[in-house]
C-alpha cells in the first residue's frame, strides 16, 4: 500500500478531525493508499493543542510554528491547511508553489481575488493535486441524491434549496472569534464560512447561477473580547440568497434559495438540501442523517416515503450497511476519496471526489454577487 506524507498547518478542530480520520484507515479496506502525518504546525504551540497530536500520532517527526519550515520539510508530500480565510492565499500558493499536494479548507480564498491566485498558482504546477473540502457530499443520503441528479431522476427541477443553519451565535455573550471579523474571515462573513458546504451540491450538479438578489444581515454588533471589552463584529451573520438557476443539461430555469445563517433559534449544525421535480422529490437534513424523504411521482397518488439509509458509501467500509452513519464518517470519506483521487483511481461517481479549484470560484463569483446585491438592494446578474 502506498504512503502519502502528509503535513498538517492549523491543528485546530478539523486538524484534529483528520488525524483521527488517518488513525480509522483500516475501515477503508479497499484503499490502495494511506495517509500518514509526519509534521504538524501551529500558530501557538501549547501543550495542551499540540500533545494532544504527539500522542496520539507517533509518526510525527517535526513540530514547528512556521509553516515554511514546514513546506520546506521535504519528507511532507502533502499538506492539509485548515486556517483562518486571510491566510488562504499565502499558505495555499506557497504549498503549491513547494510542489506538495494540497487539501485546502474552504472558501479557497479570502475573497474573489485571492481565489484566482490560488487558482492560477495550482494551473501553473499541474503536478499538484489540489482540492477543497467537501465532506457533506458523503453523507449516504446526498450520495443517493446524487445518483438521482446523475440519472436525471428528478424530470425537470421546479425548485431547489439549501442552506446551512447554527444557533449559537443567538447567544450575545458568545466571545467574539477570527470568523466574526471581517479583516480576517473576508467581506462574505457567514457565506464564505457556511456557504461552500451547501454550493457543493449544486455546483457538482452542473446548475448554472444566472443571477442572485440577497439579504444579508448583521444582528450582533459587539461581542465580549475575552479579555473584559467588548469587540465590533463587522461581518454577516446570515444571508438569503434568491437565486436564477438553470439546469446544466436542459437549460431549464428554476429558483434556487441558498440561506447560510449564524444565527437560526433552535438549530445547531443543520445542512439541507430539498429539490423538488416533476418526476421525484428529495428531502433531507443532517438533523436525520440517516434519513432520506422521497416522493416519486408516475401520475398516481403523491405521498412522502422515508429511507433508511443506513452505511451506504462511495468507498467500501468494515462498518456494515445496515449501521448508522455519522460525521466522523463523512470527513472519513471525504479524505479517502482525495487520496484515492490523488493515487490516481477513478471516481466510483459524479458526487464521489473532493471540490475542484474551478469549482470553488463559482463560490466567489455567487458570494461576491450577493455583496453587491444587498449593498444596491437589487438582482445582480452573473
Amino acid at each position: 500500500m502506498r504512503t502519502v506524507r502528509f503535513g498538517v498547518i492549523g491543528c485546530g478542530v478539523m486538524g484534529r478531525e483528520f488525524a483521527s480520520a488517518a488513525a480509522r484507515w483500516r475501515h477503508l479496506p479497499d484503499m490502495r493508499v494511506r495517509p500518514e502525518i509526519v509534521a504538524i504546525c501551529n500558530r501557538t504551540l501549547s501543550p495542551r493543542r499540540i500533545d494532544w497530536f504527539t500522542t496520539h500520532v507517533p509518526q510525527i517527526r517535526q513540530v514547528t510554528d512556521d509553516w515554511r519550515k514546514l513546506l520546506d520539510n521535504p519528507d511532507v508530500e502533502a499538506v492539509y491547511a485548515a486556517v483562518p480565510h486571510n491566510a488562504h492565499r499565502e499558505v495555499y500558493c506557497a504549498a503549491i508553489d513547494a510542489g506538495k499536494h494540497l487539501l485546502g479548507e474552504k472558501p479557497f480564498g479570502i475573497d474573489k481575488e485571492a481565489n484566482a491566485a490560488i487558482l492560477k498558482t495550482a494551473a501553473d504546477h499541474p503536478g499538484c493535486f489540489v482540492r477543497c473540502v467537501s465532506q457533506f457530499l458523503f453523507i449516504p443520503a446526498v450520495q443517493r441524491i446524487g445518483r438521482m441528479l446523475e440519472e436525471g431522476a428528478f424530470g425537470r427541477i421546479i425548485e431547489a434549496n439549501v442552506g446551512f443553519l447554527h444557533g449559537s451565535d443567538l447567544n450575545p455573550n458568545k466571545p467574539i472569534n477570527w470568523k466574526r471579523t471581517a479583516t480576517v474571515n473576508g467581506q462574505y462573513g457567514c457565506m464564505g464560512d457556511l456557504g461552500p458546504h451547501v454550493m457543493s451540491l449544486p455546483i457538482r450538479a452542473g446548475w448554472r447561477i444566472r443571477s442572485v438578489r440577497a439579504v444579508l444581515s448583521n444582528i450582533i454588533k459587539e461581542r465580549p473580547d475575552g479579555d473584559g471589552g467588548t469587540a465590533a463584529c463587522d461581518t454577516w451573520d446570515n444571508a438569503t440568497l434568491l437565486c436564477e438557476a438553470a439546469d446544466g443539461v436542459s437549460d431549464d430555469v428554476f429558483p434556487l434559495t441558498v440561506r447560510t445563517q449564524r444565527i437560526s433559534p433552535g438549530q445547531t449544525n443543520n445542512w439541507y438540501v430539498e429539490i423538488l421535480g416533476t418526476r421525484a422529490s428529495v428531502r433531507f437534513s443532517t438533523r436525520q442523517i440517516n434519513t432520506l424523504e422521497i416522493l416519486e411521482y408516475d401520475g398516481g397518488e403523491q405521498s412522502w416515503r422515508y429511507i433508511d439509509m443506513g452505511h451506504e458509501v462511495a468507498y467500501p467500509s468494515i462498518t456494515p450497511r445496515i449501521h448508522q452513519f455519522g460525521m466522523c464518517d463523512a470527513l472519513l470519506q471525504m479524505w479517502g476519496a482525495y487520496l484515492h483521487e490523488l493515487d490516481g483511481g477513478q471516481l466510483p461517481g459524479r458526487f464521489a471526489g473532493c471540490v475542484r479549484p474551478d469549482e470553488t470560484a463559482v463560490f466567489h463569483k455567487l458570494f461576491s454577487g450577493a455583496l453587491l446585491s444587498h449593498a444596491k438592494s437589487t438582482s445582480v446578474h452573473l
